[in-house]
């Protein structure tokens, strides 16, 4: 699953090496909104299909980017939908053609960007199908519709192309980069693209167009079976039903052992999402360890140790669900519920709780990085990337999917208002795994991992994961994608 090599008409591809494997990459900017045109040549109208996390962000950013050009962005709904009044209060109208009815856009537009549900998405494909004109582009920010087509037997129309962009966060993060982007020529999400299908010869440009025009500053490309697979199983570990599952067992951990519960969540919760995260951000994984002193990096080592040992199986259990098409079955089948069955509020623990007063206090707390906290999360999050490395995804992909996205774009969020706040802003395909996968991190932890940490030992299993960090090949490719991290920190609203 090595990133493919490209070539464009319109945009420069740059050559990029990450951990000895050579990368191509397409730089953004709004300096090269004035290419866009060239890009998407013969386009007259973009449908952005849906009002849900990315809905929203992608047809503002659309639209602001093409500007002055003859190419209309127009938000396709389902007819009486609820999402008709946001849309029209984000400047989308009737009367000017750039809201209407789904089937209609879908039937109308030279590029369908299709941003519904997922479930939504296998439930009503064939219709999609059908209203798709011969020659047209079909635009994905997910895999997940290729990988229930599989599990159905199924396929895509032949006459039509098929892209993918995939902003590497949330929907509201890429419209907030965006927005503080516009007076330092860009500061959106980087994203990955994939070209499944081209019958006109025109799906690279289209799709780089479409990221540029997000706000993207670097985009790179993948396939569409590595996207869906890394990003479903990147939501359900690291990104958020990890992190989740994590923090709530460390969190318990701490009240159980006598500590008060402010200070406990401040050196588990508010560590990973703040200390730790921006650590990540700014100066690399190892600058989590080397901030610390002797005796906190023999603790940070155990944590570590221990955690990485028994993360390792339920990750690769994951990953196995989402390329077995389990996770998708699932996920379908969950989305036949919801109606009935309303997904529910997942920060009224006691932790979160705690949250909101710790939060209160932020200037008093201490702000240093907690060992053991730093080793449980380092270790989960270096478990993942060993995951997504010995499944072939391009180093690219396991960086963003594993690192940049939690500490970049979905951590912020839950620094700020907690869990559910991050969780929920995101895909219901997501909402769904953070909420059925988060609690088997919690378990692992508190039945598996953090007694053995307290007793000293390593597992039955343990190789002195630990000593192997410092040398990981992540560190060189996070190294040189430093210079594609935004030049604004995100600001959460």
């Amino acid at each position: 699953m090595t990133a493919p090599v490209f070539r464009s008409e319109v945009f420069d591809v740059e050559d990029i090496e990450l951990s000895g494997t050579g990368e191509q990459f397409v730089r953004g900017g709004r300096d090269r909104f004035d290419r866009l045109g060239a890009a998407l040549d013969g386009i007259r109208r973009i449908g952005v299909i849906g009002w849900g996390s990315q809905g929203p962000a992608q047809a503002q950013n659309l639209r602001e980017s093409l500007a002055g050009t003859d190419i209309q962005v127009t938000v396709g709904l389902r007819s009486g939908s609820s999402a008709l009044t946001d849309a029209r209060a984000a400047g989308f109208e009737e009367d000017d053609g750039t809201l209407g009815e789904m089937f209609e856009v879908i039937g109308s537009s030279d590029l369908v960007i299709l941003l519904i549900s997922d479930a939504a998405q296998a439930e009503l494909y064939p219709r999609i199908f059908e209203a798709l004109r011969p020659g047209a582009t079909l635009g994905l920010s997910h895999g997940f519709l290729l990988g229930h087509l599989a599990n159905q037997g199924a396929d895509f129309p032949a006459d039509i192309n098929v892209i993918a962009v995939c902003p590497k966060g949330m929907g509201p993060s890429v419209r907030r980069l965006y927005e503080q982007g516009r007076d330092v020529n860009g500061a959106g999400i980087n994203a990955s693209f994939a070209v499944h299908q081209d019958v006109t010869s025109q799906a690279t440009d289209l799709a780089l167009a479409w990221a540029v025009a997000l706000g993207a500053p670097y985009t790179f490309r993948t396939t569409l079976e590595s996207e869906y697979r890394s990003d479903i199983f990147g939501e359900r570990a690291i990104l958020l039903g990890a992190v989740h599952g994590m923090v709530e067992a460390l969190y318990r951990h701490l009240v159980e052992s006598g500590v008060d519960p402010v200070t406990a969540f401040n050196r588990t919760a508010d560590n990973v999402t703040g200390t730790i995260a921006r650590t990540i951000s700014s100066k690399g994984l190892l600058a989590v360890r080397d901030a610390l002193g002797p005796d906190g990096r023999e603790q940070f080592d155990r944590a570590y140790d221990v955690t990485y040992d028994v993360m390792v199986p339920l990750l690769a259990e994951i990953y196995d669900e989402v390329a077995s098409g389990n996770e998708i079955r699932s996920v379908i089948l969950a989305g036949q519920r919801l109606d009935r069955f309303p997904l529910t509020t997942i920060d009224g623990s006691p932790m979160w709780q705690a949250g909101a007063q710790a939060r209160a206090r932020r200037d008093t707390l201490d702000t240093a990085i907690d060992p053991t906290t730093a080793g449980v999360f380092c270790a989960t999050m270096m478990a993942q990337v060993d995951v997504l490395v010995e499944r072939g995804h391009p180093w690219s992909e396991v960086a963003n999917e594993s690192i940049i996205e939690a500490v970049d774009s979905l951590y912020p969020y839950m620094h700020a208002r907690g869990v559910a706040y991050m969780v929920d802003n995101c895909s219901t395909t997501a909402r769904l795994g953070a909420r059925k996968w988060g609690p088997r991190f919690d378990a692992l932890l508190s039945q598996v991992a953090l007694p053995l940490i307290d007793g000293g030992g390593a597992g039955a299993g343990a190789v002195g994961a630990s000593r192997a960090f410092p040398d990981h090949p992540v560190h060189r490719t996070l190294e040189a994608l430093a210079a594609t991290r935004p030049p604004v920190d995100i600001a959460v609203e």
